[in-house]
Protein backbone atom coordinates (compact mmCIF):
# COMPACT_ATOMS: atom_id res chain seq x y z
CA UNK A 1 0.00 0.00 0.00
CA UNK A 2 2.86 2.34 0.86
CA UNK A 3 4.38 1.65 -2.58
CA UNK A 4 1.04 2.44 -4.22
CA UNK A 5 0.82 5.86 -2.54
CA UNK A 6 4.45 6.56 -3.38
CA UNK A 7 3.76 5.72 -7.03
CA UNK A 8 0.60 7.85 -7.01
CA UNK A 9 2.50 10.83 -5.56
CA UNK A 10 5.18 10.46 -8.22
CA UNK A 11 2.58 10.34 -10.99
CA UNK A 12 0.86 13.45 -9.63
CA UNK A 13 4.19 15.28 -9.48
CA UNK A 14 5.02 14.31 -13.07
CA UNK A 15 1.53 15.34 -14.17
CA UNK A 16 1.88 18.71 -12.48
CA UNK A 17 5.21 19.29 -14.18
CA UNK A 18 3.79 18.31 -17.58
CA UNK A 19 0.70 20.46 -17.17
CA UNK A 20 2.82 23.31 -15.82
CA UNK A 21 4.49 23.76 -19.21
CA UNK A 22 3.45 26.83 -21.18
CA UNK A 23 3.25 26.55 -24.96
CA UNK A 24 3.81 29.44 -27.32
CA UNK A 25 3.40 29.66 -31.09
CA UNK A 26 5.49 31.83 -33.38
CA UNK A 27 3.40 34.61 -34.93
CA UNK A 28 4.48 34.47 -38.61
CA UNK A 29 3.01 37.90 -39.33
CA UNK A 30 5.47 39.46 -36.88
CA UNK A 31 8.47 37.16 -37.32
CA UNK A 32 11.22 37.15 -39.92
CA UNK A 33 14.36 35.15 -40.62
CA UNK A 34 16.92 37.39 -42.31
CA UNK A 35 20.41 36.81 -43.67
CA UNK A 36 23.27 38.97 -44.88
CA UNK A 37 26.31 37.94 -46.92
CA UNK A 38 29.24 39.78 -48.47
CA UNK A 39 29.19 40.12 -52.26
CA UNK A 40 32.41 40.47 -54.30
CA UNK A 41 34.24 41.53 -51.14
CA UNK A 42 32.84 45.07 -51.37
CA UNK A 43 29.16 45.08 -50.37
CA UNK A 44 26.46 43.06 -48.64
CA UNK A 45 23.36 41.35 -50.02
CA UNK A 46 20.53 40.66 -47.62
CA UNK A 47 17.28 38.76 -47.83
CA UNK A 48 14.70 36.90 -45.81
CA UNK A 49 12.52 33.82 -45.72
CA UNK A 50 8.88 34.89 -45.61
CA UNK A 51 7.22 31.58 -44.62
CA UNK A 52 8.06 29.97 -41.31
CA UNK A 53 6.51 28.40 -38.25
CA UNK A 54 7.75 27.56 -34.80
CA UNK A 55 6.92 26.61 -31.24
CA UNK A 56 8.36 27.46 -27.84
CA UNK A 57 7.69 25.57 -24.63
CA UNK A 58 8.57 27.26 -21.33
CA UNK A 59 8.29 26.05 -17.76
CA UNK A 60 5.70 28.75 -17.02
CA UNK A 61 4.27 31.96 -18.49
CA UNK A 62 6.76 34.29 -16.77
CA UNK A 63 10.20 32.91 -17.71
CA UNK A 64 11.91 31.49 -20.78
CA UNK A 65 14.89 30.03 -18.92
CA UNK A 66 15.43 26.45 -20.24
CA UNK A 67 12.59 26.86 -22.74
CA UNK A 68 12.72 24.57 -25.76
CA UNK A 69 12.42 25.95 -29.28
CA UNK A 70 11.70 24.46 -32.71
CA UNK A 71 11.55 26.22 -36.07
CA UNK A 72 10.69 25.27 -39.66
CA UNK A 73 11.51 27.59 -42.57
CA UNK A 74 10.19 27.21 -46.11
CA UNK A 75 13.28 27.58 -48.30
CA UNK A 76 11.13 28.40 -51.34
CA UNK A 77 9.96 31.58 -49.60
CA UNK A 78 13.39 33.22 -50.00
CA UNK A 79 13.21 36.87 -51.01
CA UNK A 80 16.19 39.06 -51.91
CA UNK A 81 14.07 41.50 -53.94
CA UNK A 82 15.60 40.24 -57.23
CA UNK A 83 13.74 37.37 -58.94
CA UNK A 84 16.76 36.08 -60.87
CA UNK A 85 18.84 35.97 -57.70
CA UNK A 86 16.05 34.22 -55.80
CA UNK A 87 15.90 31.53 -58.49
CA UNK A 88 19.68 31.09 -58.40
CA UNK A 89 19.63 30.69 -54.63
CA UNK A 90 16.97 27.98 -54.92
CA UNK A 91 19.08 26.06 -57.46
CA UNK A 92 21.64 23.33 -56.82
CA UNK A 93 24.37 25.99 -56.59
CA UNK A 94 22.89 26.97 -53.22
CA UNK A 95 19.85 25.47 -51.44
CA UNK A 96 18.70 22.71 -53.87
CA UNK A 97 15.19 23.67 -52.76
CA UNK A 98 13.46 21.09 -54.93
CA UNK A 99 15.18 18.34 -52.94
CA UNK A 100 15.49 20.13 -49.58
CA UNK A 101 12.46 22.44 -49.24
CA UNK A 102 12.85 23.05 -45.48
CA UNK A 103 15.41 24.32 -43.02
CA UNK A 104 14.85 23.37 -39.38
CA UNK A 105 16.08 24.18 -35.91
CA UNK A 106 15.38 21.34 -33.48
CA UNK A 107 16.34 20.33 -29.93
CA UNK A 108 17.09 23.97 -29.14
CA UNK A 109 17.20 25.24 -25.56
CA UNK A 110 17.38 28.78 -24.17
CA UNK A 111 19.93 29.31 -21.38
CA UNK A 112 20.18 32.56 -19.45
CA UNK A 113 23.15 34.77 -20.35
CA UNK A 114 22.29 37.77 -18.19
CA UNK A 115 19.22 39.92 -17.67
CA UNK A 116 17.01 39.62 -20.77
CA UNK A 117 19.73 37.70 -22.64
CA UNK A 118 20.02 34.04 -23.61
CA UNK A 119 22.10 31.57 -25.54
CA UNK A 120 19.98 29.37 -27.80
CA UNK A 121 21.75 26.16 -28.80
CA UNK A 122 20.21 23.55 -31.07
CA UNK A 123 20.54 21.46 -34.21
CA UNK A 124 20.33 23.45 -37.44
CA UNK A 125 19.54 21.46 -40.59
CA UNK A 126 20.15 22.97 -44.01
CA UNK A 127 20.00 20.68 -47.02
CA UNK A 128 21.33 17.28 -45.90
CA UNK A 129 23.54 18.56 -43.08
CA UNK A 130 22.69 18.95 -39.38
CA UNK A 131 25.09 20.82 -37.12
CA UNK A 132 24.86 22.42 -33.67
CA UNK A 133 24.52 26.19 -33.72
CA UNK A 134 24.33 28.81 -30.97
CA UNK A 135 22.39 32.06 -31.26
CA UNK A 136 22.84 35.13 -29.07
CA UNK A 137 19.32 36.07 -28.03
CA UNK A 138 17.85 39.24 -26.53
CA UNK A 139 14.34 39.29 -25.12
CA UNK A 140 12.70 42.52 -26.20
CA UNK A 141 10.83 44.25 -23.37
CA UNK A 142 9.69 41.22 -21.38
CA UNK A 143 6.25 39.64 -21.64
CA UNK A 144 3.25 41.80 -22.48
CA UNK A 145 -0.52 41.64 -22.80
CA UNK A 146 -1.58 42.88 -26.24
CA UNK A 147 -4.72 45.04 -26.82
CA UNK A 148 -6.71 41.91 -27.73
CA UNK A 149 -5.97 40.04 -24.50
CA UNK A 150 -3.21 37.76 -25.77
CA UNK A 151 0.10 37.23 -24.01
CA UNK A 152 3.15 37.89 -26.20
CA UNK A 153 6.93 38.01 -26.03
CA UNK A 154 9.52 39.08 -28.57
CA UNK A 155 13.13 38.06 -29.18
CA UNK A 156 15.99 38.86 -31.52
CA UNK A 157 18.40 35.99 -32.20
CA UNK A 158 21.69 36.35 -34.07
CA UNK A 159 24.40 33.98 -35.24
CA UNK A 160 26.91 33.41 -38.04
CA UNK A 161 27.48 30.21 -39.97
CA UNK A 162 29.81 29.05 -42.71
CA UNK A 163 27.59 28.08 -45.65
CA UNK A 164 30.16 25.52 -46.86
CA UNK A 165 29.50 23.56 -43.64
CA UNK A 166 25.97 22.97 -44.98
CA UNK A 167 26.91 21.98 -48.54
CA UNK A 168 25.99 25.38 -49.99
CA UNK A 169 29.01 25.14 -52.22
CA UNK A 170 28.77 27.90 -54.84
CA UNK A 171 32.40 29.02 -55.15
CA UNK A 172 32.88 31.49 -58.02
CA UNK A 173 35.69 34.00 -57.54
CA UNK A 174 36.64 37.35 -59.03
CA UNK A 175 39.81 37.61 -61.21
CA UNK A 176 41.56 38.82 -58.04
CA UNK A 177 40.59 35.58 -56.24
CA UNK A 178 37.93 37.11 -53.99
CA UNK A 179 34.80 35.07 -53.28
CA UNK A 180 31.86 36.26 -55.37
CA UNK A 181 29.70 35.15 -52.42
CA UNK A 182 31.47 34.97 -49.07
CA UNK A 183 31.45 31.78 -46.97
CA UNK A 184 30.19 33.51 -43.80
CA UNK A 185 26.48 34.23 -43.47
CA UNK A 186 25.07 36.47 -40.73
CA UNK A 187 21.60 35.38 -39.58
CA UNK A 188 19.08 37.45 -37.63
CA UNK A 189 15.72 36.07 -36.54
CA UNK A 190 13.16 38.49 -35.08
CA UNK A 191 10.54 36.41 -33.33
CA UNK A 192 7.20 37.23 -31.75
CA UNK A 193 5.50 34.42 -29.86
CA UNK A 194 1.93 34.17 -28.60
CA UNK A 195 0.89 32.05 -25.61
CA UNK A 196 -1.45 29.25 -26.70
Amino acid sequence: MKNFFSLLATLLLVSNIAFGQTKWSVDPAHTNARFEIKHLGIAFVDGEFTKLEGQVESKDSTSFENATVSFDIDVNSIDTRVDARNKHLLSDDFFSAEIFPKMTLKNATLKSAGKGKFKLTGDLTIKDVTKPVTFDVVQNNGIIQDPWGKTRAGFTAKTKINRFDYNINYADKTPAGIDAVAPEVAITVNVEVVKN
